[in-house]
């Protein structure tokens, strides 16, 4: 893709900003419930401006977590968006966050479909030093990618790349810091502002963007008859989030005072160092490489170049 090649993309008339997922992670929750009072002042100000507005949906995904302030009540309900688990059967016995996850892709989608939201910005928290990330599902998603470019512009952050999640971090789960609550603001006022200058006609030069691709996750040390954990995160690496980890520096020290010792054949970046809802997953970090991304000129397109595009919806529908 040539960077001075302007690529028309469709309108993003649809956006959904998502709290809440895991109920312990605070920053996402009360910014949702902030943005929410908000909501009907923005509304107003941009039919003031006679702007072609970005309709926010803004959503708190998980209410009963959040109610009992705790990551999920009965599973993960970031692993519950699956094609299996929205579309298979479903027994009266179901956990909760298999229902939620229905509830939402009704409100959201149906996923896949021409009807879906048209970006989803889902917040996080980690107890990992990785500061503010976005986490995405493609390198070839020209929409997401340009977004983290503005952001660079825009914020001090770390990246890693029409889904995505912001992540951001450290804060402990079920606390809420006022830092990290404002450094998650910023980034999604910006994102929103980012969606408001394309559907405006704003064209945005091509360039490049340097993204984190994941390899692999890695475990604690364990014995091997009781599988608990022998080891913590090693000191020297401990909140060293996406810096370059060589073969042989130092990984865990056991609780006998040893170090063990990275032996990988390569140096990666490390990240979701020792977050604390990855304990129960079986992952001490998680491991990536860094490479650049070339993105194109982007803009929005012309009603005449949507044309071709709706009537394509149209012939999948007949079909």
């Amino acid at each position: 893709m040539e960077v001075d090649q302007v690529v028309p993309l469709p309108r993003l008339p649809r956006v959904a900003v998502c709290g809440g997922t895991h109920g312990n992670e605070l920053s996402g929750v009360y910014l949702v419930r902030e943005l929410l009072k908000l909501q009907r002042e923005v509304m107003k100000k941009e039919q003031e401006e006679d702007l072609k507005p970005a309709s926010v949906l803004l959503v708190l995904s998980n209410p009963r977590a959040m109610q009992q302030c705790r990551r999920y009540v009965d599973t993960d309900l970031n692993r519950c968006f699956t094609h299996a688990t929205l579309n298979g059967p479903l027994s009266d016995m179901a956990p909760y966050e298999i229902i939620r996850s229905r509830e939402l892709n009704a409100l959201l989608g149906p996923k896949g479909s021409p009807a879906a939201v048209d970006l989803v910005c889902d917040l996080h928290n980690t107890t990992a030093n990785m500061g503010l990330c976005f986490i995405a599902y493609s390198d070839c998603d020209w929409i997401c990618l340009h977004i983290f470019r503005h952001l660079q512009c825009v914020i001090t952050l770390n990246l890693n790349p029409r889904s995505a999640a912001m992540e951001i971090g450290p804060q402990p789960h079920g606390v809420v810091r006022s830092n990290i609550y404002t450094a998650m603001k910023v980034g999604v006022q910006h994102m929103l502002d980012w969606v408001r200058l394309f559907n405006s006609g704003n064209v945005f030069e091509g360039g490049f963007v340097d993204v984190f691709t994941m390899v692999k996750h890695i475990d604690y040390p364990r014995d091997s008859e009781t599988r608990n954990i022998t080891a913590a995160i090693h000191p020297c690496l401990q909140d060293r989030d996406f810096c370059l980890l060589h073969p042989e520096d130092p990984l865990f020290q056991t609780f006998s005072g040893q170090t063990v010792r990275y032996k990988g054949t390569e140096p990666l970046y490390p990240f979701f160092i020792n977050e604390c809802a990855y304990y129960e997953k079986g992952i001490a970090l998680s491991l990536a490489r860094k490479r650049r991304v070339t993105i194109p000129a982007i803009r929005v397109q012309t009603e005449q170049e949507q044309q071709p595009n709706e009537q394509g919806f149209a012939s999948e529908e007949e079909e």
